[in-house]
C-alpha cells in the first residue's frame, strides 16, 4: 500500500477536476472545490470506504465550521491512520486553513493510498447511509441533492425551445405588415439581451482562473518560507560565538542585513582586498621591532664586555694606561 509516497510521484500531478469528480462519485456529494473538504469529514468517509467500518462515523462532523471542530475530525482520522499502521503526517494546522495548495496535496495522496486497496473498487458501500450516522450528515446529503437539482433545472432552462409546427396557420398578406412590426420590436429586444447573456457565461471562467492563482500563490508562499528558513539558518550559525569573528562571517552579515540599493558586493571586494594586504604591513612591523630589539642586545652586550675587560686588567696594565694618558698631554713639564 502506498502509505510514503514522495513529492515527484504521479499521485502528486492528479488534476482538481479529476479528484473532485472522484469524491463526488465516490460519496455522491457535489463538490464543487477543493478546500471545501477542509474539514476533514470527507477524508473520514474515504477511509471508511475503502475499509469499512474502521471509521467511527458517529464521531466524524460534516457540519463543521470552527477549528476546534475540525481538529476534532482529524483526530478521528488520526486514530485511523494508527489503527492500520499508515505512517502519514497529517499537517491540521494547514489543512483546517482551507488553502487549496494543501488540501489539495492531501487529497491526491489520499486518492493514491485509496487506489492501492483493492485496486480502488470498492464492494457495496452505502455512502448515504454510512454518513446518516454522522453529525450534519443528512444535511450535507440534502445539500448535495439541493445542489444537483438546482444545476440540472438551469441547464434544462439554458436549453433552446422547439421550434413551431410547420402546419401552423399563417397570417393574411393584408395583415401581415402590421403583425410583424410589433415582432421586430421583440426581435430588437431579444437581441439586445444578448450580451447579458453573454456575460454570465464567463463566471466560471473567472473562477477557475482564481482558483489557479490561489494555487499559485499558495505555491509561491512556501517557497518564500523555504528559502527564508535556510537564511535564518545562515544567520544562526553567523551569530555563533566561535566563528563570528571571522572575516567571511562578516562578509555574509553584510550581505544578509544590506539595505535596498547598497552596493555590497564593492564594498565586500574592498575588505577582502585589505584583509589580504594587511599581513604584509604587520609582518614588516615585526621585522623592524625585531632588527630594533637586536640592535639593543648588541650594545648592551658590548658594554657588558668592556666592562669586563676593565675589571680584569692587572694594576701594572692599569698605570701603563696612565701613564700613557699623561704623556699624550700637552704639558711642557712633563716629558716621557
Amino acid at each position: 500500500m502506498a502509505t510514503n509516497i514522495g513529492m515527484m510521484d504521479s499521485a502528486y500531478f492528479v488534476g482538481r477536476s479529476e479528484i473532485l469528480s472522484w469524491i463526488n462519485t465516490t460519496l455522491q456529494l457535489n463538490l464543487s472545490k477543493v478546500e471545501e473538504a477542509c474539514s476533514g469529514a470527507v477524508h473520514c468517509q474515504l477511509m471508511d470506504s475503502v475499509h469499512p467500518g474502521s471509521v467511527p462515523m458517529h464521531k466524524v462532523n460534516f457540519d463543521a465550521k470552527s477549528e476546534y471542530e475540525m481538529i476534532q475530525n482529524y483526530k478521528v482520522l488520526q486514530d485511523v491512520f494508527n489503527k492500520l499502521k499508515i505512517t502519514k503526517h497529517i499537517e491540521v494546522s494547514k489543512l483546517v486553513k482551507g488553502r487549496p495548495l494543501d488540501n489539495l496535496e492531501f487529497i491526491q495522496w489520499l486518492k493514491k493510498y485509496c487506489d492501492s486497496v483493492h485496486g480502488g473498487q470498492l464492494q457495496n458501500y452505502h455512502a448515504l447511509e454510512r454518513r446518516e450516522a454522522s453529525k450534519g450528515g443528512k444535511e450535507a446529503t440534502k445539500r448535495a441533492a439541493a445542489t444537483q437539482q438546482s444545476g440540472k433545472s438551469s441547464s434544462s432552462s439554458t436549453a433552446p425551445r422547439p421550434s413551431s409546427s410547420s402546419g401552423a396557420p399563417r397570417p393574411s398578406s393584408s395583415n401581415g405588415n402590421r403583425k410583424h412590426e410589433p415582432l421586430s420590436s421583440n426581435t430588437g429586444n431579444h437581441h439586445s439581451s444578448k450580451p447579458q447573456a453573454k456575460q454570465t457565461k464567463p463566471v466560471p471562467a473567472y473562477d477557475e482562473k482564481i482558483t489557479e492563482l490561489k494555487l499559485y500563490i499558495d505555491s509561491l508562499e512556501k517557497e518564500r518560507d523555504f528559502y527564508f528558513s535556510k537564511l535564518r539558518d545562515v544567520e544562526i550559525l553567523c551569530q555563533n560565538p566561535d566563528t563570528e569573528h571571522l572575516p567571511l562571517v562578516g562578509s555574509i552579515k553584510r550581505i544578509l542585513y544590506a539595505a535596498d540599493g547598497e552596493d555590497v558586493g564593492a564594498v565586500v571586494a574592498a575588505e577582502e582586498a585589505t584583509q589580504i594586504l594587511s599581513p604584509i604591513a604587520e609582518g614588516s612591523e615585526e621585522r623592524r621591532n625585531s632588527m630594533i630589539e637586536s640592535q639593543k642586545r648588541k650594545l648592551i652586550v658590548n658594554l657588558d664586555v668592556d666592562a669586563a675587560a676593565i675589571t680584569t686588567l692587572s694594576p701594572r696594565q692599569r698605570l701603563s694606561d696612565a701613564s700613557d694618558v699623561k704623556c699624550s698631554g700637552s704639558s711642557p713639564l712633563l716629558t716621557c
